[in-house]
Parts: C-alpha cells; sequence; structure tokens
C-alpha cells in the first residue's frame, strides 16, 4: 500500500488538469450509505422496492409515499464532509483539480470548499415547484409534513435525477469536456454501473488513470494505479 500511496502522489504532483469521478463510496465515511454494499440502501427493506420508489412514475403516482422515504434515507442533514471531499477541495484550490463529477446529491464537495462540481444526478439542496418554479431550499423541505407544496399551491419536487428521467445537457456536455481535456482522472468511489453517467469515463484520453474503489469495477484492467480502499483514507495520505 506504501508504494501505491507513493506512486498516487507521484501522479498527483505531475498532473496539472485533474478530474475525479466520484460516486456513493465518497460519501460513506461521512455516514451516508451506500446503494448497493451489503448495508446499503437496496438490501434494506420497504413496502416497496428503494428502485421504485425513487422513480419518476412512482413519484406521480404517490409523492406522499414518496417524501416519506426520500426525507428518512436520501437526506442526511447531520452529515460533514470527510476527508476525501477536504482533500479534493485542497486540490482544486491549488490548481490541480479541474472540476469533480459526481453522482451523489448530497452537496458534500461544495460544503468542503469545492467551487467546480457538476453533480449529475442534481442536489438534495435545490427543490422547485412544479407548478411556478419557484426555489425552495432543504430546510423547507425538511420541515414540512408530508408533500411540500409551494406558496401557489403545486408540489414542490427535488432538483434530483429520479429513475425514469434523463441527465440534464449541459451537465453531460460539460462532464465530457473536463473529462476529455484531462491529464489524470481519477476514478472513487463508485462501482461503475450507474448509466449513462459511468459512460463518461470512456471519454478520458489522458495519460493517467486511477481507481479508488473498496470493490471491482469495469475499468480495473485499464488503470494505471488500482487502490482497494477507502477513498477518504487514501486521499488523506496525500
Amino acid at each position: 500500500m506504501n508504494e501505491k500511496i507513493a506512486k498516487l502522489k507521484e501522479i498527483v504532483a505531475c498532473s496539472e488538469r485533474m478530474v475525479f469521478f466520484g460516486g456513493a463510496g465518497v460519501s460513506t465515511e461521512s455516514g451516508i450509505p451506500d446503494f448497493r454494499s451489503v448495508d446499503g440502501l437496496y438490501n434494506q427493506k420497504y413496502k416497496y422496492p428503494p428502485e421504485t420508489i425513487i422513480s419518476h412514475s412512482f413519484y406521480m403516482r404517490d409523492p406522499e409515499e414518496f417524501y416519506r422515504f426520500y426525507k428518512d434515507k436520501m437526506i442526511y442533514q447531520d452529515a460533514k464532509p470527510n476527508m476525501a471531499h477536504k482533500k479534493l477541495a485542497e486540490l482544486e484550490a491549488q490548481g490541480k483539480l479541474a472540476a469533480i463529477v459526481t453522482q451523489n446529491i448530497d452537496g458534500l464537495h461544495q460544503m468542503a470548499g469545492s467551487k467546480n462540481v457538476i453533480e449529475l444526478h442534481g442536489s438534495i439542496h435545490r427543490n422547485y415547484c412544479t407548478k411556478c418554479h419557484k426555489f425552495y431550499d432543504l430546510d423547507y423541505i425538511i420541515q414540512s409534513d408530508g408533500v411540500p407544496k409551494c406558496s401557489c399551491g403545486g408540489i414542490i419536487k427535488p432538483d434530483v435525477v429520479l429513475y425514469e428521467e434523463g441527465l440534464n445537457n449541459d451537465d453531460i456536455e460539460n462532464a465530457i469536456r473536463y473529462i476529455s481535456e484531462a491529464d489524470t482522472l481519477i476514478i472513487g468511489g463508485t462501482s461503475l454501473v450507474v448509466y449513462p453517467a459511468a459512460g463518461l469515463i470512456r471519454y478520458f484520453r489522458g495519460k493517467h488513470l486511477v481507481v479508488i474503489n473498496m470493490s471491482p469495477t469495469q475499468t480495473d484492467s485499464q488503470a494505471d494505479l488500482l487502490i482497494a480502499d477507502k477513498i477518504g483514507k487514501v486521499l488523506g495520505q496525500l
């Protein structure tokens, strides 16, 4: 492991335009469960499967049950940035890291100080009325009873990408641009099984591909450096 950390330090030192592509595993060290591990969200039991509840059709059909699950299992208000978030913010401040492309919706990268964060799946911190498009923050959602309603009477929807919904085209284009222009791509805390997000890494044409993840990914064989450990623990040693 010491040799791998040394190589990671070497790669970071010689890089000038890195991009970080991350998933749920980046936030597990902040106390937010991931989706597919043994203790993850998808392995817990509910009245409906989580994949069903956080789908567009279910949200439209039963917004009350959707919000009951969403508030209980998708929002972790007390979560704080861990060493992974903090170190990535430092690398950006140093001019090393050009962008973060994340599949997470928790906003912890911004809380740690990162500025250029592309949130492929949206954010729990942005919520809009489906009728008049008025903005509401996370506190309003948490304090609302049942389905959050706008002052105009419309239902408020989180700005998160549900199953059956497409990704924002601007976010996709920005992610592709940054990844394709990167000299180093660090993939961390993601099993790379969620598409179309995971497909964006194929646009990388740079020099160093680094994968830091607890479980195997589809890009392991292409990686210049592969570290099977917690992302916060690894980046904290930089």
